[in-house]
C-alpha cells in the first residue's frame, strides 16, 4: 500500500480543520441589541427589514422572576416587557442606527407604560442595554430628541436575561400578515421604515 506524502497528509488535515469549523467562527462578527417597545410583533416585523440585521427574536426582559411565559409576562406582575432581541452586524448597520430606527418607526417613545391599544408595564419603552458603550449611545440619542413637548420615557436598564418567547409568536407578522393587528398596527411601522430609510431597508 503506497504511503500518503507529507505534504498531502498536512494539506489534508489543514482541510479537515477547516471543515470542522464551527459556522459561527466562519460568519462576520455580529452583536446584539434589546429593545421593548410595545407589542413584540412590530418591533420584530420592522428590525427583519433592516439590512445587516441576521435575525430580530422576540422574547421577554426586565422582570424579576427566574423565567417567563406570555401568560405571566401578560399578567403584568412578573416586571417583564414584550422585547426584542436583534442580532446584527455592525459593519453593515450600527448601533446606533437601530437606535434611530426603533424611536422613528417602531415604536412611540413618549407613551408611559403602553403602545397603541396595548396597555400596561409589559408594553413599556425600553433599551435592556448590553455594555456601558450601548447604555451611553442610547442616553445621547435620547438627549437628541428629547424635550420640545416630547418627553421621552424610555427606560434604560441592562440587560440581565432574555427569554424567548413561544414558537407561534416568532415571525408572526410574516407568517400571518392578513391578520387584523398586523394589517393596522404593524404593517404601517414596516412601510415607514422603507420611505423613511430607504439605504436600511431590505426586502425578506
Amino acid at each position: 500500500m503506497r504511503k500518503t506524502p507529507r505534504t498531502l497528509k498536512s494539506l489534508a488535515a489543514a482541510l479537515a480543520l477547516c471543515i470542522a469549523l464551527p459556522a459561527a467562527a466562519q460568519s462576520p462578527r455580529t452583536e446584539t441589541a434589546v429593545f421593548a417597545g410595545g407589542c413584540f410583533w412590530g418591533v420584530e416585523a420592522v428590525f427583519e427589514h433592516v439590512k445587516g440585521v441576521k435575525r430580530a427574536v422576540s422574547g421577554y426582559a426586565g422582570g424579576d422572576a427566574a423565567t417567563a411565559t406570555y401568560e405571566a409576562t401578560s399578567s403584568g406582575r412578573t416586571g417583564h416587557a414584550e422585547a426584542v432581541q436583534v442580532e446584527y452586524d455592525p459593519a453593515v448597520v450600527s448601533y446606533g442606527q437601530l437606535l434611530s430606527v426603533f424611536f422613528t418607526v417602531a415604536h412611540d417613545g413618549t407613551q408611559l407604560n403602553r403602545q397603541g391599544p396595548d396597555t400596561g408595564t409589559q408594553y413599556r419603552s425600553a433599551i435592556f442595554h448590553a455594555s456601558p458603550a450601548q447604555r451611553a449611545a442610547a442616553q445621547a440619542y435620547i438627549k437628541t430628541i428629547d424635550g420640545g413637548g416630547k418627553r421621552i420615557v424610555t427606560e434604560l436598564a441592562p440587560l440581565v436575561k432574555f427569554f424567548p418567547a413561544e414558537s407561534y409568536h416568532q415571525d408572526f407578522a410574516r407568517i400571518n400578515p392578513g391578520h387584523p393587528y398586523i394589517v393596522i398596527h404593524d404593517a404601517p411601522k414596516v412601510r415607514a421604515l422603507r420611505k423613511q430609510f430607504p439605504a436600511l431597508y431590505a426586502a425578506r
